[in-house]
């Protein structure tokens, strides 16, 4: 099965490639497009460089680390951390590659019209998609490969996990140095752009316009497929350490003993599972990927939508019947249908979350018709309603999550004989997260298709392109603010399943031999745990703010600069050009700086708390996995609320551009941008980081 599963990553690998050539033989349009291009390609990618030097000491570190003070740290633990960061690199460079490609292609492309620069995008995004899933599937079959059948470690399955915190590694900085950077060029040039000089979005004349546009490639192309990356490895690393360390002791009666997987079919069964629904979901998202076209009179929504959703239904068919097979001959499972049925619970829950955060932040529905209203009484009732939508938005999200974990953990009860029906159902409610992810070939095009959208449309208005370009670009811009909420409602939904899994491992692995460790909420050291893991994680949010408000606030005063001493760049002076290149390194040596201490934080306060106390440490992963749950949801549901409210009244509704309510809509965007685009993203991966080093390090603190 693994060797199934590598195929298949291969596949995947195969059609990003595909799609990769087929962008790049897109015309690009102008000269003065392919100009702007390129001063977007180059920025984006000198911050990809110093950003990945800075990370490669840390990573550095963790390497040492893992060797010196893990029995299996060496080699084969330190091998295995340095694929999943390499792995996640990976991805990362190819997404911002075919983004900062796929810009100014797309932006040609909609002088034709959206039919034609829809599924244009969409390939741009397919290719960062498609690398993701990928590099992710095939650098865990490499590691099953290597490290459980060829070699046949000891602690295998511990080195299986730490790839997946190699993975975790990459995606944490670059998601926060990504988004810190995005941020505060997005802010910058907005309150510097449009509110107080009063210019259009995008506008040549601001100096901020090219850093704005490249943020859109380091954050939510680099940083989001970094997340992602290690959200889909997670998903499949969880089930199978989890079985390994709640499944191989069994015959021996010690929870945690892992013994040879040999001809135990629970073990093999159990293991290879994950990487079967891995493998039929790649395949599945292939399929809906190549049939994404545009279709003149059928909604964009529907459009894209199309691939997704025909890849949810393939995945949920095939593994009903892939659970009843691969289960077939295993004595302790009773029913192996009942495990497929989880994956379906799963693909159910990541569809419901994902339209949850659809409906309170798309300006199709009433939540943010409403909030554009709020418009007309200033900033601040804006502000006010995006909070309270935000907050009412975890509601829905949280019924849903506990519906998933109730229904997975019965499901898994029942599938199991009465003797492992508890650690059954733990093992299901892993499943559910690959099931959530398991399209995320397709999840991710759609994701990646945003950013490609908005920096088509900047390229467009900096070319000086016909209005109706624009008005191309805005609406593909548009469906792009909305489907990066529904990805992140994937992420964030599956980091809830992946971290309980994770968490459950987390206590099998420092228990003594034929023990469980018990998380006893009137435990001090728990309760201690319990309220520095719910603190961590405001903490960590109010860290990237702050961040993205002081780099936000060096762009701002920039911008003033640019416009009081150079003579007629506020005019437009034919042949005047703002210095961008200063507005870009203020970003880029900004982010660099303020993401070191939000990321060491996830990394350092779980290693401090479990060598005082693996009690506590169970206690702060609780704490953070609840709290970090909620404020992911609250705030990237906030942020894409307020996006797209700003967006509705630019549409022509309640005054449209350039209107009072127009410029308390802007104010309140500013606002939500670091809430969905930094901290709100950003919150998922700190939750998972913080228990996947708890649980690779379980040995040393014990």
């Amino acid at each position: 099965m693994p060797y199934v599963a590598a195929l298949a990553a291969i596949a995947g690998l195969g059609l990003a490639f595909y799609f990769n050539m087929v962008v790049n033989r897109a015309d690009p349009g102008t000269e003065v497009m392919r100009e702007l291009a390129a001063a977007i390609r180059e920025g984006a990618q000198a911050f990809l460089r110093r950003e990945y030097r800075w990370v490669a000491v840390f990573v550095a570190i963790m390497t040492v680390l893992i060797m010196i003070v893990l029995p299996y740290g060496a080699p084969w633990g330190a091998v295995a951390y340095l694929m999943g960061a390499v792995f996640s690199a990976l991805a990362g460079v190819v997404g911002m590659q075919i983004a900062t490609a796929a810009n100014v292609r797309t932006a040609n492309a909609a002088r034709d019209g959206a039919a034609k620069a829809l599924p244009l995008a969409f390939k741009g995004g397919a290719v960062m998609g498609f690398t993701v899933a990928g590099l992710g599937l095939l650098g865990i079959s490499l590691c099953y490969i290597l490290f459980v059948d060829v070699l046949a470690v000891d602690d295998a399955f511990s080195i299986v996990a730490a790839f997946g915190l190699g993975a975790s590694s990459i995606a944490l900085f670059a998601r926060i140095g990504g988004g810190i950077y995005t941020k505060a060029a997005d802010g910058g040039a907005d309150l510097g752009g449009k509110v107080e000089a009063g210019l259009p979005e995008d506008d040549p004349r601001h100096p901020a316009t090219i850093a704005d546009n490249v943020g859109d490639n380091v954050g939510d192309v680099a940083g989001m497929g970094a997340d992602l990356f290690e959200s889909y490895a997670g998903s499949i690393v969880a089930p199978i350490v989890l079985a390994a360390l709640l499944f191989g002791g069994f015959a021996t009666g010690q929870e945690g003993a892992i013994v040879e997987v040999g001809d135990n079919a629970l073990l093999q069964s159990s293991f290879l599972f994950p990487l079967l629904v891995a493998a039929v979901g790649m395949i599945a998202s292939i399929v809906g990927a190549l049939l994404v076209r545009g279709r003149p009179g059928r909604s964009l929504s529907s459009q894209l939508h199309f691939g997704t959703n025909l890849a949810m239904v393939i995945t949920g068919a095939v593994s009903l019947a892939a659970g009843a097979w691969i289960f077939a001959d295993v004595p302790e499972v009773e029913n192996g249908l009942l495990l497929g049925l989880v994956i379906v619970i799963g693909l159910v829950a990541g569809y419901a979350i994902g339209f949850t955060s659809e409906y309170y932040t798309s300006d199709h529905y009433t939540p943010v018709k409403k909030l554009a209203g709020q418009s007309e009484t200033g900033p601040a009732t804006v502000i006010i309603g995006g909070i309270a939508d935000g907050m009412l938005s975890t509601v829905a999200s949280v019924v849903l999550i506990v519906a998933a974990i109730g229904a997975s953990f019965w499901l898994g009860d029942l599938a199991f004989t009465d003797e492992l029906a508890t650690n059954g159902g733990l093992y299901a409610a892993a499943l559910a997260a690959i099931g959530m992810l398991a399209t995320t070939g397709a999840v991710v095009a759609v994701d990646a298709y945003g950013p490609i959208s908005d920096n088509a449309g900047g390229i467009a208005e900096m070319a000086h392109l016909p209005p109706e370009v624009r008005e191309v670009t805005d609406g593909l811009d548009a469906l792009g603010n909305t489907t990066a909420a529904v990805a992140k409602g994937f992420a964030i939904g599956s980091a809830a399943l992946t971290a309980l899994a994770l968490f459950r491992s987390y206590t099998a692995a420092v228990s003594p031999p034929g023990e469980t460790l018990v998380i006893d909420l009137t435990s001090v050291p728990v309760v201690i745990g319990l309220f520095i893991g719910s603190m961590a994680t405001f903490a960590f949010a109010a860290l990237t703010m702050k961040s993205v408000g002081r780099a936000a606030q060096a762009m701002i005063v920039e911008v003033r600069r640019q416009f009081a001493e150079i003579p007629g760049l506020r005019e437009g002076r034919e042949g005047v050009k703002p210095d961008s290149a200063r507005c870009v390194a203020i970003s880029t040596d900004a982010s660099l700086k303020e993401m070191v201490i939000p990321g060491a934080l996830a990394v350092v306060l779980p290693l401090v708390i479990g060598f005082f106390s693996v009690e506590a440490l169970g206690g702060l992963l609780a704490g953070a996995l609840a709290t970090g749950f909620m404020l992911a949801i609250f705030m990237a549901n906030a942020g894409g609320a307020w996006d797209n409210a700003k967006k509705y009244i630019e549409a022509g509704n309640f005054g449209g551009k350039g209107s009072e309510n127009h410029k308390a809509a802007v104010t309140g965007d500013t606002v939500g941008d670091p809430f969905k685009d930094t901290s709100g993203p950003a919150m998922n991966i700190l939750i998972k980081v913080m228990t996947i080093v708890s649980l690779v390090f379980a040995p040393a603190f014990i």
